[in-house]
C-alpha cells in the first residue's frame, strides 16, 4: 500500500518476477495512474493488488478492467462479489488466504492462483505460519498456490518449492530496494532489524496487523489491552500507512513489514535482488541431494 508503486512494480516485472501495484485504499485515478505510468515503464505482465475493504473497491476495478489489467490479486477477504466483472474480461485473479478454508472457498469460486499467506507477512495476518499453511493449501486445492510470508531470499523459495508452492511472493524485502520509494528512514529500519523487530496489533479486534515495533504500535497494544473500541482504533490508525512508508515518520507511523526484515541487510536494485533469489536457490537445489542422501 502506497509503496507499491510503478516504479517497483515495472523494474520487478522488468527482471522477471511479476511486479504487483498496491492499490490499497487509494483513489480511483492513483490506481489508474500508476497503471498507466507501469505501461510506459515495462511491456511485461504485472498486476493490481485490490483490499476488499478500500472505499473505492468498486471504482478501481473499473479502472483497472478500463486500463486492461491482466492480473488483479485479492486481499483481506472474499473476491466473490467482483469474479462476475473480472473473470468474463480474462483477468487472472489471485486471492490471497490465511487458512485452508479459504483456500478451498476461493477455489470454489473461481479464482485462479491462490496466494498462501503465513502469519510472518507484514501487515495483515491469519493464525497459521507458513511453514504449516503453505503444504496443507497444496494438498487441499487443485490450484497453483504461491507461498508468502517470511520469504526474502532464494532458501525461502527452495523451502517454498519443497513444500509444494508454485512460486513465492515477496513484499517486505522490495521495500529495501532501490527503486521502491518507501522513506529511506523506513528502509534504515528494516536493514537495522532482528528476528524480533515487529509485532503484532488488533488481534482482539479480529484485524492483526504486523509492522515493525514503534511507539504508535505501543500505544496501540495498551489502548487494546484496556479495552478500547473498534472504533477508537480506527481513529487512531487512520493515515498511519502513508504516514510511516512514504513520509517517514518511524514513530507515528505505520511501518508494515514482515518477519523477515531480520534477513534484510542492504538495499539494492529489484533486478540484484530478484538474480541473487535464483542464484542462491538454483545453489541449494544442487546441493540438496547431497544433504539428505544416507
Amino acid at each position: 500500500m502506497w509503496v507499491g508503486t510503478a516504479e517497483l512494480v515495472s523494474a520487478v516485472s522488468n527482471a522477471g518476477g511479476l511486479g504487483i501495484i498496491g492499490a490499497g485504499n487509494a483513489e480511483p485515478e492513483w490506481v489508474r495512474q500508476q497503471i498507466r505510468l507501469t505501461k510506459q515503464l515495462t511491456s511485461k505482465p504485472f498486476g493490481v493488488n485490490i483490499v476488499i475493504f478500500s472505499p473505492f473497491i468498486d471504482e478501481v476495478i473499473k479502472a483497472a478492467l478500463e486500463e486492461g489489467v491482466g492480473v488483479v490479486a485479492f486481499g483481506a477477504g472474499s473476491p466473490e462479489r467482483y469474479l462476475p466483472r473480472l473473470k468474463p474480461a480474462g483477468v487472472k485473479v489471485m486471492s490471497v488466504v490465511g487458512s485452508v478454508a479459504s483456500a478451498r472457498l476461493a477455489e470454489r469460486l473461481g479464482v485462479d492462483i491462490i496466494i498462501a499467506e503465513g502469519m510472518e507477512a507484514g501487515g495483515e495476518i491469519g493464525e497459521v505460519a507458513t511453514m504449516a499453511l503453505v503444504p496443507q493449501v497444496v494438498d487441499s486445492v487443485r490450484l497453483p498456490v504461491v507461498a508468502a510470508g517470511g520469504i526474502a531470499d532464494g532458501r525461502g523459495l527452495v523451502a517454498a518449492l519443497a513444500l509444494g508452492a508454485q512460486g513465492v511472493q515477496m513484499g517486505t524485502r522490495f521495500l529495501c530496494s532501490e527503486e521502491c520509494i518507501a522513506h529511506p528512514r523506513v528502509k534504515a529500519r528494516i536493514i537495522n532489524a532482528g528476528d524480533r523487530s515487529t509485532l503484532v496489533t488488533g488481534r482482539r479486534g479480529g484485524s492483526a496487523v504486523r509492522s515493525l515495533e514503534n511507539r504508535m504500535t505501543r500505544q496501540l497494544r495498551v489502548l487494546e489491552k484496556a479495552g478500547a473500541s473498534r472504533e477508537e482504533l480506527d481513529l487512531l490508525e487512520r493515515g498511519r500507512t502513508r504516514l510511516g512508508l512514504v513520509e517517514g515518520d518511524v514513530d507515528e507511523g505505520w511501518l508494515i513489514a514482515g518477519q523477515s526484515a531480520g534477513l534484510i541487510k542492504e538495499i539494492k536494485p529489484v533486478k540484484a535482488i530478484i538474480d541473487d533469489v535464483i542464484t542462491e536457490a538454483e545453489a541449494i537445489i544442487k546441493t540438496m541431494g547431497k544433504r539428505v542422501s544416507r
